[in-house]
């Protein structure tokens, strides 16, 4: 098996369910669990990428696109079990707007300053990345009606903090906006696996070791309950790690939680993009951005109704709204070009950066 810079984290593993058991500190708890995740998710997506490539393009893409943000997925089930909807929500809005402007950024950042770049740009297709930009705005104008709504009523959005519950309206409200972005989320799914599958070629750029499909759904099981397994005591040390660090859960929920999550991802676009394969770099991040509004946001918001502390407000804070609508309005603009540059990716870094440091200080 290829080993990859993530693999190298494994350690963190078993240092984790260590300090776990023996109480340790807890923002040293919080920090192995998070370095934990990484190979764990990284390993998934490799596990992920064998199956597809011995699958077709239908089914490889299907599988490509269900598990791909499966350990944000695990990660934000278990936070919200565990009742830190501020959690849930942040990493959501900040699982989006890395995905956009920090992979994306990084990306043509790297892939313009690669030897094998011409003149600094890069070319991708308009068309795959419209259409991912196409959903990811569809869904961001959604998830601001509520929080218009809100405002409209005299509710107001909550403040970074202060946790709302849903009146009879907004539940009802959340469960047509919920059917609706699943419903485009699938109808996205039949137009780049059955429609338009030559556009969207879910074999260009991924890897194989040769495993068989066996091995791949075993890895792929393995992988999936450890990262469920740190997971879990991410979760379970985020409220201490906060108080004892002088963060707020925003913050952690979604910076930190968001980029440990997406860790796996961002590496394999930066790679991609560095061996001139901007289409695929593309697709990872904006896609999964989008898939992330259409499909993670519904089926977190529906299952707060069953194993949450109550039904989740979809009514998100101020700084969750500007990082939604910013990402938006980015992706549309940089897949409207076709064309990348690395100065382009240097700017959307430091705006990454820039909005990572508000959200500090929040």
């Amino acid at each position: 098996m290829k080993v990859k810079p993530g693999h190298l984290l494994f350690v963190s593993i078993p240092l984790a369910v260590i300090a776990h058991q023996l109480q340790w500190n807890q923002t040293a708890v919080f920090l192995l669990a998070a370095l934990g995740t990484i190979p764990a998710a990284s390993l998934m997506g490799q596990a992920t990428e064998e199956l597809a490539a011995r699958s077709g393009p239908g089914i490889g893409g299907l599988l490509n696109v269900t598990f791909g943000n499966a350990p944000e997925l695990i990660i934000a089930l278990f936070a919200l079990q565990a009742g830190l909807l501020e959690v849930v929500k942040a990493s959501l809005a900040g699982s989006i707007i890395s995905n956009v402007l920090l992979v994306l950024g990084a990306s043509m950042l790297a892939g313009g300053l690669s030897k094998h770049s011409r003149n600094g740009s890069q070319q991708f297709s308009r068309i795959t990345a419209s259409s991912q930009s196409g959903m990811l705005m569809l869904a961001t104008v959604a998830l601001l009606m509520p929080a218009i709504h809100s405002m409209v009523t005299g509710t107001g959005i909550p403040k970074v903090g202060q946790v709302q519950s849903p009146s009879s309206d907004m539940q009802t409200l959340t469960l047509i906006i919920c059917g609706v972005l699943l419903l485009v989320y699938l109808a996205g799914l039949f137009f780049a696996l059955v429609t338009h599958s030559k556009l969207f070629n879910p074999e260009e750029g991924l890897s194989s070791d040769g495993w068989t499909a066996g091995k791949a759904a075993l890895v792929l099981a393995l992988a999936g309950g450890l990262v469920a397994l740190m997971s879990e005591i991410l979760v379970g040390s985020i409220e201490k790690t906060a108080h004892q660090a002088g963060l707020s859960q925003f913050f952690i929920g979604a910076v930190v939680v968001a980029l440990v999550g997406n860790a796996a991802e961002h590496w394999v676009a930066v790679a991609a993009a560095r061996k001139q394969q901007m289409d695929l770099a593309v697709n990872i991040a904006i896609g999964s951005a989008a898939q992330i509004a259409l499909f993670v946001v519904p089926v977190l918001f529906l299952a707060s109704w069953v194993i949450g502390p109550g039904p989740m407000n979809l009514v998100f804070n101020g700084y969750e709204l500007a990082a939604l609508s910013l990402a938006a309005i980015v992706s549309a603009g940089v897949s409207a070009k076709g064309e990348s540059t690395w100065f382009e990716g240097l700017q959307m870094v430091a705006v990454y950066l820039v909005v990572a440091a508000c959200f500090a200080i929040a």
